[in-house]
């Protein structure tokens, strides 16, 4: 059992979920098992109701404003559409309340850099929710990549696709790909110098539903994400090659989730390639459950008054390589 479980360090602090949809009911779950959960927000009256026939000794109302105002609310947590999570996070900041904001920060770099530097002047947490630096296999990942094993990092590449979760207020690359970007400049340490971006509308909803991201990065090291909604199978694959290993995160996989492959690859005469390849290195990674730890994360944050990990500067990077992209897919479809 650890501190959350026990409540000793978290009786204090009082969390507001604002958005009870899709996400946010996970979101909802996870911080009421730990113990902090005072209120739930959501426009959807009959949702709402069924929330507070549930968890009667939680606050519940339709209106943001109440709940961000109510004094034993000490932090807010943002799973709303993406439109809206500037305006919502920008209110409860200035209202001197931690934020955890679902990605995106917001949907312009703009409004990303004010979301900072009011939490900056108010000395107060902002958090964005890039959930797979808490994932057990990425921090193994991390882990393994920092201490050399991989050798230098030559190339990254994602692909994140699904069947469904079709938006209209943001396209595919907003939607999906802040994940992926977030964990490439992690391991890269730097912003990318180029970014080009290819997409495609194929529905009559005016969005872009596959997007292809290119990446360059000082030195070697390039990167791409491809990302889709009209997929007919789930995937959620993050590749990184190395000089001397390469390494494999598969979310789908239930049990092989990280694995490692060290092919080698020699030239005879020096003209000939021979490829040598060795078998897969499956890494034995915890069973945690990686919202549960982001949610871990924001709260020890809080009590320990320290950045989090995926703080407002590094949503903000993430929000910095997004424009880059849609200037890029906006370029090529006009």
């Amino acid at each position: 059992m650890d501190q959350f479980s026990k409540g000793s360090l978290t009786k204090t602090i009082g969390i507001g979920v604002i958005g009870g949809g899709y996400w946010g009911k996970n979101l909802i779950r996870v911080f009421n098992e730990l113990g902090v959960l005072k209120g739930i927000c959501d426009l959807n009256k009959e949702l709402i109701k069924i929330y507070k026939e549930k968890n009667p000794f939680v606050f519940c109302t339709n209106d943001p404003i109440e709940l961000i105002e109510k004094k034993d609310i000490d932090a807010v947590v943002v799973a709303t559409p993406a439109s809206t999570h500037y305006e919502i996070a920008k209110i409860a900041l200035n209202n001197e309340k931690h934020v955890f904001c679902e990605k995106p920060l917001a949907l312009t770099e703009k409004e990303g850099a004010e979301l900072v530097e009011i939490a900056n002047k108010n000395k107060v947490v902002l958090m964005v929710g890039h959930i797979l630096h808490y994932h057990p296999a990425v921090v193994k990942l991390k882990e393994i990549v920092r201490k050399g094993e991989l050798g230098e990092i030559f190339y990254i590449y994602s692909h994140r696709t699904n069947i469904g979760r079709i938006r209209h207020e943001e396209n595919i690359l907003w939607s999906f790909a802040p994940h992926d970007i977030s964990l490439i400049l992690s391991l890269s340490n730097c912003l990318p110098e180029h970014v080009f971006a290819h997409g495609g509308i194929f529905l009559p909803h005016n969005v872009d539903d596959i997007t292809l991201t290119f990446m360059t990065f000082p030195g070697k090291l390039k990167a791409h994400i491809f990302v889709s909604w009209l997929n007919p199978f789930k995937e959620q694959k993050f590749v990184v090659i190395g000089a001397k290993k390469m390494a494999v995160f598969d979310d789908t996989q239930p049990e092989r989730k990280l694995v490692l492959y060290q092919h080698k690859i020699s030239w005879n005469n020096g003209e000939v390639p021979t490829i040598e390849k060795a078998d897969a290195e499956v890494i034995n990674v915890e069973k945690t459950e990686p919202l549960k730890e982001e949610a871990k994360h924001f709260l020890k944050s809080i009590i320990e008054n320290k950045k989090p990990l995926t703080d407002g500067e590094e949503g903000l990077n993430v929000l910095k390589v997004l424009e880059m992209a849609e200037t890029s897919l906006r370029r090529k479809n006009e």
